[in-house]
């Protein structure tokens, strides 16, 4: 249990010192180039899908805000939520990063043309009424952040808010455990150094960026909504794991079994949640599942990214998720009959 609990505060720290960092490099240069790729049909598939394989929640929630809005398809949204994995991702990258690009790669391409499909058949004229945008975590004060000078930043700290000093100090203590060994590989692996230098470009954003951006972003954002998520679901699923091995090596040790755990990944990922999904990552970094099961709970999973969609249109929740489950379900039995 002591091991479990180790194991997840460093994956906590990873997801949000990543999590931080894409946050503020998506708003730093938002919107330009998502506009340019949104103008055609095929760089709507793109923009979907480039968004959805940004780890987090960040990038589907602007598909489906896009969609709301009239720029992309119900096609584009498909493509999106299949190539979004939303905090498991982060994980992933954490446990098994050269396996979670491959993932990412296929997800991608699978998304591309499952968006198409949906598009053929289901015709591009689709509902589009207005969308909560309280979910759509943008602001227009950020159009203009940029990186501040001297002057701005002695301000800043000659005025400290709570949330820059809490958040510096706290990244400030971790990234000194990290350095010292008390969070983290034991040893100076890829692992440790990848976190001493996200921890310090985490420190550099909560010690330079504006007040209203760490506010609103990193701490009731990240911070408040999502560390204490990631941290007791992936707690949670390492003590789960350590506690059932013997239950569930047994229901994958024969070939019945890896059926049913196929159809179980495929119909928990319609939850439209970050966390439960966590099972199936913690269950292949361990080798107990084929990368076929992952790889179908991948697909129809999306993290909480459609939840502004069920606020907006439950049929549209309900059309998008269906076409998932079915992709799902043909790409894991595929896989899973070819032997992966």
């Amino acid at each position: 249990m002591a091991e479990a609990f180790r194991q997840a505060l460093t994956i906590t720290l990873f997801v949000f010192v990543m999590m931080a960092a894409i946050d503020y490099a998506n708003v730093l240069w938002q919107g330009a180039w998502q506009r340019r790729l949104a103008d055609n049909r095929w760089g709507q598939y793109l923009l979907a899908g480039l968004l959805g394989a940004m780890p987090g929640c960040l990038g589907a929630f602007t598909v489906v805000a896009m969609y709301s809005h009239r720029v992309v398809t119900i096609g584009a949204v498909v493509t999106g939520m299949i190539a979004a994995s939303g905090d498991e991702a982060f994980v992933l990258l954490a446990l098994v990063p050269g396996k979670a690009l491959i993932l990412t790669g296929l997800l991608f391409a699978i998304g591309v043309a499952a968006g198409v499909l949906t598009d053929t058949f289901m015709g591009r004229k689709t509902s589009r009424r207005s969308c909560v945008d309280g979910e759509f975590a943008l602001h227009d004060k950020h159009e203009s952040l940029r990186f501040p000078s001297w002057g701005e930043i002695r301000r800043q700290w000659s005025e400290c808010a709570a949330a820059r000093g809490l958040l510096a100090g706290g990244l400030a203590a971790l990234l000194a455990m990290v350095v010292t060994g008390g969070i983290g590989p034991d040893s100076w692996d890829w692992l440790r150094c990848t976190l001493a230098v996200v921890t310090a470009a985490a420190l550099f954003i909560a010690a330079t960026a504006p007040d209203h951006f760490l506010e609103e972003h990193i701490w009731r954002h990240i911070v408040r909504q999502h560390v204490p998520r990631i941290f007791l679901w992936t707690f949670g699923a390492l003590a789960l794991m350590g506690l059932i091995p013997g239950s569930i090596e047994r229901m994958v040790s024969s070939q019945a079994g890896l059926w049913s755990v196929l159809l179980i990944a495929c119909l928990i990922g319609v939850v439209p949640e970050s966390g439960p999904h966590l099972v199936f990552v913690t269950l292949f970094a361990r080798g107990t599942i084929p990368f076929s099961i992952l790889l179908a709970n991948s697909i129809v999973q999306d993290g909480h990214g459609m939840l502004p969609m069920l606020a907006h249109s439950r049929r549209a929740f309900l059309g998008v998720k269906a076409v998932n489950v079915l992709v799902g379900l043909a790409v894991g039995a595929f896989a899973l009959a070819a032997g992966f």
